[in-house]
């Protein structure tokens, strides 16, 4: 009988600790299941506070974009319209500098229809005023980078002259120009008009 009671005893005290075992596998499980469900919750809301801020973010670089592209606009509208300025007044600073020349030559005829008594003086007067004309216009031409092409005795060029005609000449090698109908004139680099020459053509033949 107290075998019997002893066992009992044992296996009631067996059954308890592994009642007391499952109930703290159960409490750790719940336990875990409740840390992982936090965890979850967190890294959910993690997630959502990120997905906000580069929504933020997003915004904030379509606004800069949108105002960088709108500066833009207004730039090169600010730019044609100073081209559009720069193109209808280019001509302005040479056209100024030739009013003087304007006032030059009118007042060399001034000079010549002057009734001074002396045909010779009034034309030594008007011809005078016409040179002083003459020099401020290349003076002025010079100053914007027109500038005249030496022709006559150099070696003929086809990119600076155009020949007119060819003439022997005894005095002039052949292929230089010998005289020049019209001075040509360069801009900078580049030729705004070709000198009309005669080229000669070498001593003339002895018959």
């Amino acid at each position: 009988m107290v075998s019997q009671r002893r066992d009992g005893v044992v296996e009631e005290k067996v059954e308890n600790e592994s009642a007391d075992e499952d109930a703290e596998v159960g409490t750790a499980e719940a336990a875990a299941e409740e840390t992982d469900e936090n965890s979850r919750e967190q890294q959910a809301s993690s997630d959502d506070q990120e997905s906000r801020d580069l929504d933020a973010e997003l915004e904030e670089a379509k606004d800069k974009l949108l105002r960088v592209a709108a500066e833009f606009e207004n730039y090169k509208k600010r730019m044609e319209r100073e081209r559009a300025k720069l193109l209808k007044y280019a001509g302005e600073n040479i056209l100024r500098e030739l009013l003087n020349t304007l006032d030059n030559l009118g007042r060399a005829i001034e000079q010549g229809k002057a009734d001074t008594g002396e045909d010779t003086v009034r034309l030594a007067s008007m011809l005078e005023g016409l040179d002083l004309t003459y020099k401020g216009l290349v003076a002025t031409l010079e100053k914007f980078g027109v500038e005249a092409i030496e022709s006559v005795g150099q070696l003929f060029n086809p990119d600076e002259q155009d020949a007119l005609t060819m003439e022997a000449s005894d005095e002039v090698a052949a292929n230089h120009v010998l005289t020049e109908f019209a001075k040509g004139y360069r801009f900078k680099d580049r030729v705004l008009r070709h000198a009309q020459v005669v080229v000669s053509s070498g001593p003339a033949k002895q018959k």
